[in-house]
């Protein structure tokens, strides 16, 4: 447990020193070390502290229809207090049966992803495949970042990237200033180069790929550029043409761009409290949208099942989706954010929050038994 706790601790961290370079205005600090206040005014609004592209939604909206049957406020008042939680939402067979605003945030209101984007990222990698643009899980890496080539990633599949395992050494210490999270793309040292690939194809393999999972948000950033390589547009382009726009998001969403100006593909898109079960919702729905077939579903299927041993207390670990022991595959985000899926039961869970601590294992906890007794009651309607 408290090694998948770290491990997620340590997924924005990448993000945080390159995005803290990318304000919009000066002084604003990494956002790690966001007050409670920073965090109630910047977390539905972050393209004001930080530089952001524009995933554009379309005219036609996906509906959400009220379910006759809701949840009672009862079932969630506590945990929403005690967790400052700022939305809540429950979907069961495609309708809404919880939906719950804290913080002030109202539903037009965005919130930003934190690592949920990784999960992002991953369909987006998906939806190139049915595309023709990347030729299967199984293409090399070095393929569509040839910068990469001659380094630790040679030989290295997107699908072993996609798991997490490409045996390259990296260090995701987020106590240590000088590890590989706290370094990866925080400076432009090869000019036409993106700054996360000039780091990382100066690092040595440790394992033979594929064998060993090691949480290395610094490739979940180098999946994200792959897939804007092979596609030949931005990710929030990709992303606006292959969800937003066919599935019918509410709402623009914005996502937080590093020193090149590229989206993160590892963290902070921002979006309503709705989309993200939109999202979920996709998902379960086998990557179809307006009837048509988005992402392959073998692709969706692995992605969203145990692909290999993460070393936690769970049943392992996808492409960029976390397998708790619920049955339930997951996409989560530090303080607080998740995107939770009972596939069984055809229920999506969402959780924002502004936890004041990146992650606790206290916490972690509450929201997994939480989140277990809302799957039961949302069952029982």
């Amino acid at each position: 447990m408290r090694h998948l706790l770290l491990a997620a601790a340590a997924a924005a961290l990448l993000a945080a020193p390159a995005a803290a370079q990318q304000a919009v205005k000066p002084g604003v600090p990494s956002i790690l070390q966001w007050s409670p206040e920073q965090q109630k005014a910047w977390y539905p609004a972050i393209e004001t502290a930080y530089r952001v592209n524009t995933i554009k939604a379309g005219g036609k909206v996906h509906p959400l229809p009220k379910a006759a049957k809701q949840l009672p406020d009862a079932l969630s008042d506590a945990y929403m207090a005690q967790n400052d939680v700022s939305g809540f939402l429950v979907i069961k067979d495609g309708k809404i049966v919880a939906e719950r605003y804290g913080l002030d945030r109202k539903p037009q209101d965005r919130w930003t992803s934190f690592s949920v984007a990784k999960s992002v990222t991953s369909t987006l990698v998906g939806a190139a495949i049915a595309d023709g643009k990347i030729k299967g899980e199984d293409a090399l890496v070095t393929d569509y970042i040839p910068e990469l080539k001659g380094s630790g990633y040679d030989g290295v599949t997107v699908r072993q990237l996609l798991m997490m395992s490409s045996g390259v050494k990296w260090n995701e210490d987020y106590t240590d200033p000088n590890s590989d999270v706290a370094r990866a793309g925080t400076a432009i040292v090869e000019p036409g180069v993106n700054p996360l690939v000039s780091y990382m194809r100066k690092l040595p393999r440790a394992n033979e790929p594929g064998t060993k999972f090691t949480y290395n948000t610094g490739e979940t950033d180098l999946v994200g550029i792959l897939v804007s390589n092979a596609v030949g547009k931005s990710l929030s382009a990709y992303a606006s043409e292959k969800i937003w726009k066919p599935y019918g998001m509410e709402r623009d969403a914005v996502w937080v761009t590093d020193l090149a100006g590229h989206e993160r593909g590892g963290c902070c898109i921002s979006m309503t409290l709705r989309d993200y079960g939109r999202l979920g919702q996709f998902i379960l729905d086998g990557g179809k949208a307006a009837g048509k077939q988005v992402v392959p579903p073998e692709f969706v299927a692995r992605a969203t099942s145990p692909q290999i041993k993460n070393g936690a207390p769970e049943r392992g670990y996808g492409y960029f989706w976390w397998m708790p022991v619920s049955g339930a595959f997951e996409g989560r985000g530090i303080f607080g954010q998740s995107v939770t899926v009972f596939p069984e039961d055809r229920i999506v869970i969402v959780l924002n929050a502004a936890w004041p601590e990146a992650t606790k294992r206290e916490r972690s906890m509450a929201r997994t038994a939480f989140l277990n007794s809302v799957r039961e009651a949302a069952k029982g309607l």
